[in-house]
C-alpha cells in the first residue's frame, strides 16, 4: 500500500471531495422511470444478479413476474425459494440447455409460449418488476421474433422495471437498455477445475 494511504488527513480530504461529487450527482438525478437492465457476458452471476433484484423488489412489497426461458429441466434453488412467495408470478418455460433438447422446432414453440406469458406481464402495470431469465439465449438462436420482443419491451408500462439475462445480448437490446452489465469470467470451478455444479452456487 502506498505511503499516502496512511495519512488520515489526506484520506479525509479525498473522501470529502468524493462525497461532494456524489451529492451533486444525486441532486441532478431526479427523474423516475422503469429501468431496463441487461445482464450479459460469459461470466457467472447473470441470473443470480437478476434474482437478487427480485428479492430486493419483494422487500419493498413490489409485485414481480419471472419467466425462465432455458433452465427448465432441473430444479434450482431460486425456483424452490421464490415460486410460492406472495407477489411472485413464476413461470419455468424452458426445457433445458439448447444442447440438451437438440430439437429446434420444439425450442421455438417453447420460447414462443414463454413469450406469450412475458408479453402479458409487459402489458400489465400491476407488475412492478419482470425478470426474463436467459431471454438472450432464445434471441441468439432466433427462437423469437426480435422485433416483437423489442416492441413489447419498449411499450411496457412507464414505471415497470425489467431485467433481461443471458449471454449474447443483441445490440438493439443493449441500445434500448438503461443499464447494461457484462459479466467477464476470470476463473470458473467447472471449466477450469472440473467441479460439477454445486447447490447454492449454480443450482
Amino acid at each position: 500500500m502506498k505511503e499516502r494511504a496512511y495519512d488520515p488527513e489526506r484520506h479525509a480530504a479525498r473522501m470529502a471531495a468524493k462525497q461532494k461529487i456524489m451529492q451533486e450527482r444525486i441532486a441532478r438525478a431526479q427523474n423516475e422511470k422503469g429501468i431496463l437492465l441487461v445482464l450479459t457476458g460469459a461470466g457467472k452471476g447473470k441470473s443470480s444478479s437478476g434474482f437478487g433484484m427480485v428479492a430486493r423488489a419483494l422487500g419493498h412489497g413490489m409485485k414481480v413476474g419471472i419467466v425462465q426461458f432455458i433452465k427448465g429441466s432441473f430444479t434450482t434453488g431460486e425456483h424452490t425459494f421464490f415460486k410460492d412467495l406472495p407477489n411472485v408470478d413464476y413461470h419455468v418455460m424452458g426445457e433445458g440447455y439448447t444442447w440438451d433438447t437438440q430439437d429446434r422446432e420444439r425450442d421455438v414453440q417453447t420460447a414462443e409460449a414463454a413469450w406469450e406469458i412475458a408479453s402479458k406481464m409487459l402489458k400489465d402495470p400491476s407488475y412492478d418488476m419482470v425478470l426474463l431469465d436467459e431471454l438472450n439465449i432464445a434471441l441468439r438462436y432466433d427462437y423469437l421474433n426480435l422485433d416483437r420482443v423489442m416492441d413489447d419491451l419498449h411499450n411496457r408500462p412507464e414505471m415497470q422495471h425489467v431485467t433481461v439475462t443471458g449471454r449474447y445480448a443483441p445490440d438493439v437490446l443493449i441500445e434500448l437498455a438503461d443499464t447494461v452489465t457484462e459479466m467477464k469470467p476470470l476463473k470458473h470451478a467447472f471449466k477450469d477445475q472440473g467441479v460439477k455444479a454445486q447447490k447454492g452456487v449454480e443450482l
